[in-house]
Parts: C-alpha cells; sequence; structure tokens
C-alpha cells in the first residue's frame, strides 16, 4: 500500500529490551522469592526455633524494616561504586544474609533478615537504575515494568515452589534454593551487563548532593504518596484473601494457593501492559489501575461467597495493581531524571511501606469486630485516596 511504513528486521530488533534488562529481572526474582518464601513456611520456623507464631512474624517485619530503612542511606553510600559492581555486592550480602540466618537461631535470623532486606532494598533500586540506562527514554517504563516483573514471577513460582521444597525438605531448603539462585543472579549480571559507562550514555556523574537536593522536590512526594496508598490498596486485600477464600468462600486449604497464584499471573500481565502503556501515558495507567482497584475491590465483598465469581476478580485485581508499577516507577524516574538512585530507593521503600501498613490498617477494624471482607473495603477507600494525588501529579505534568 502507498505511503505504508515498512518495518525492516533491525527495527523488529530495535524493539527489543536488551538481554541486561532481562537479567536483572531474573535476579529480582530470585531474591523476591525469599520475601514471598518466609510467610509460607512461618509455623515451620516457629515450631523448629522454638518461638510463638506471632514472634516468627517479626522475621516479615525485620525483612520489611530493612528495606524501609536502610534502601535510601546504602543508595547514597554507594553512589560511587560501578553499578555491575554494586548489583553483585547487593546480591552477595543478601545472599550472605540469608546463608547466615539459617546456620543460626532465631536472634541470628532476626538480624540476618534486616542486613537481607536492606541489600535487598540497595539492588532494587540499582537495578531500576541501570535498567533505564540501558534503554533509549521512550522505554524507561517498559525496561523498569520487565525488572519489576522478576517480583511478579516470585509470587506466581518463587514463593509457592520455595514453601513446597521446605515442606518437602524442612523449612530451610526452600532458602537455601534462593541462595542458589542469587549466586546465578550474581554471575548472570557480571557477564550479562555492560560494563561502567556503556549503555544509552544518559547517565549524569553521581553526585550525594545531587541526590539529596532532588529529594527535597514535592513532585516527587506526591508520587511516594500515591505508590504508598495504591500499594497499600491490593496489598491489603492480597494479605488476606486466603483467610477469606477458606473462611468465606469455602475453599480447601489445598485450593488456595492456586487462586493466590492467580493474583500473581494477573501481576505479571498487568506489568507488561502497564510497562507499553506507561512510557506515553503515565497517567493514564495510574488512573485505570487506581480506578479498577477501587471498583474490584468493592466487587470482592460480594464476589467471594462464590468461586465461579471470586475467580476472575482475583485475576483482574492482580492486573490492575501492577499496572499501576510501571507508571509509578516512570514519573519517578522522570521527575528525578539527573539523580535517579536515591529516588528509586525510596520507591523501594514506599512500596515496603505500602505493604507494612496493611497489618495495622486491618486490625484497626478487625479487631472492632468487623467482617474479614472490610480490609476490601479499606482497599477501596486506599485506591480512592490517591485519584486526588494522581490528578495533581498529572496537572503539574501538564503546565510544564
Amino acid at each position: 500500500m502507498a505511503g505504508a511504513t515498512v518495518r525492516t528486521p533491525g527495527d523488529r530488533r530495535s524493539d527489543r529490551l536488551p538481554i541486561g534488562v532481562h537479567l536483572l529481572g531474573f535476579s529480582l526474582f530470585a531474591m523476591g522469592s525469599a520475601e514471598f518464601l518466609m510467610a509460607g513456611v512461618l509455623p515451620a520456623v516457629a515450631d523448629d526455633l522454638d518461638v510463638t507464631l506471632s514472634s516468627a512474624g517479626y522475621l516479615i517485619t525485620a525483612f520489611a524494616l530493612g528495606v524501609v530503612i536502610g534502601g535510601p542511606p546504602f543508595a547514597v553510600l554507594s553512589l560511587r561504586w560501578p553499578r555491575r559492581t554494586t548489583l553483585a555486592v547487593t546480591q552477595g550480602v543478601f545472599a550472605a544474609g540469608i546463608a547466615a540466618g539459617l546456620l543460626g537461631g532465631y536472634e541470628v535470623l532476626l538480624v540476618s533478615r534486616v542486613v537481607s532486606g536492606i541489600a535487598y532494598a540497595g539492588f532494587f533500586a540499582v537495578a531500576s537504575v541501570t535498567a533505564i540506562g540501558l534503554v533509549t527514554p521512550d522505554r524507561t517504563a517498559r525496561a523498569s515494568g520487565v525488572v519489576v516483573s522478576g517480583l511478579s514471577v516470585a509470587m506466581v513460582a518463587g514463593g509457592p515452589a520455595g514453601t513446597l521444597l521446605g515442606h518437602l525438605t524442612g523449612w530451610r531448603g526452600g532458602f537455601w534454593a534462593v541462595v542458589a539462585l542469587t549466586g546465578a543472579g550474581i554471575v548472570a549480571c557480571l557477564l550479562g551487563l555492560p560494563p561502567a559507562g556503556a549503555g544509552t550514555g544518559r547517565a549524569a556523574v553521581p553526585s550525594a548532593a545531587r541526590e539529596l537536593a532532588t529529594m527535597r522536590r514535592p513532585a516527587l512526594w506526591v508520587v511516594y504518596g500515591i505508590t504508598l496508598l495504591t500499594t497499600a490498596a491490593y496489598m491489603i486485600t492480597f494479605n488476606y484473601l486466603a483467610a477469606m477464600l477458606e473462611d468465606i468462600t469455602g475453599l480447601p486449604e489445598a485450593g488456595v494457593p492456586p487462586l493466590l497464584a492467580l493474583f500473581g499471573v494477573g501481576a505479571f500481565a498487568g506489568l507488561s501492559i502497564g510497562g507499553r502503556v506507561s512510557d506515553r501515558r503515565p497517567h493514564a495507567a495510574l488512573l485505570a489501575g487506581a480506578g479498577a482497584t477501587v471498583v474490584l475491590s468493592a466487587v470482592m465483598v460480594a464476589a467471594v461467597h462464590q468461586v465461579w465469581a471470586v475467580v476472575p476478580v482475583v485475576f483482574l485485581l492482580g492486573v490492575a495493581a501492577f499496572v499501576l508499577n510501571p507508571a509509578l516507577y516512570g514519573r519517578v524516574f522522570a521527575i528525578a531524571a539527573e539523580a535517579p538512585t536515591l529516588a528509586g530507593a525510596t520507591t523501594v521503600s514506599a512500596f515496603q511501606l505500602g505493604i507494612s501498613v496493611t497489618p495495622v490498617l486491618a486490625a484497626a477494624s478487625l479487631e472492632q469486630g468487623a467482617a474479614l471482607t472490610s480490609v476490601c473495603w479499606i482497599g477501596a477507600a486506599l485506591a480512592m485516596a490517591a485519584v486526588p494525588l494522581i490528578l495533581r501529579d498529572r496537572a503539574r505534568q501538564v503546565r510544564m
């Protein structure tokens, strides 16, 4: 047809993301599996270490605190390190922390979880910056989405597989597998990532003063507010989904893991969609994800009573939730383009803080005698509260 654009094989190849982006996603899958694994083996950990279940639960909190508190300072300290070296070191510290915890008692495990959380946050932040440095500006959100997709694969496969391995070999077995996979990630990053200075040439000379100055931008904290609210919005429903499926839907215990994995499948689809939309229309992705989370959280209250109804809602909630993530990273790196490392680390902390506040919010409702489905209404309210912040960020971008 006259006037049609013919895409050459070279054009098609140029649309592919560099292999290094996918290697970073693999490494995040390996490390993220440890985050989802602990919840699955918590009763076994409590029995083996002779502590109460609530004390064992602090192991999850310790990891989260390491991510929230330790990630940004680590990002500043490592600014002048070559990124490939930093990625290898953070993975090494993470693996060493996991291994040390497996060889000691409860107190050693508790401390090692904090150390591993700090290393995990440091890797996550540097991996995101490295990924966007490997691609052109029009593919920033897509590259970030591929890296973050490692977490959805960890949710779908890594955590459940590690839990199964733990049941077969003892709870430590799954964590030893995480150590081995992280070791493979170190080798992959060292061999598959370009040396310092390679890539698109967009990286600025690292500067702690510039990074700290960037953190004073109000627009950045608006995006962090959106991150915290939307993450808490979908995670509060997900965290209590197993309890709702057993107590309200009436699923047998063996039927719960497949539905939790279905949320992860939806998350993977959401990341793929969000990564392609967010580079050009980030606020469309944010509004669609937040709005769908409001609707689906409310629908869950009724749908959870029937298996046939709850299955598609769980899948679609996963899609809606993770459509948001590439857009959030895209906005952070757009606002903090010249100094992204600390901004990226704080983004990871905002995600983790959103996850960490959900037990507190749920307890405030459930301890007053509210129905278990009240957590869904809390999720809907949190997502709704994010909408004005999204509109504010969109208005700011339009004015620029």
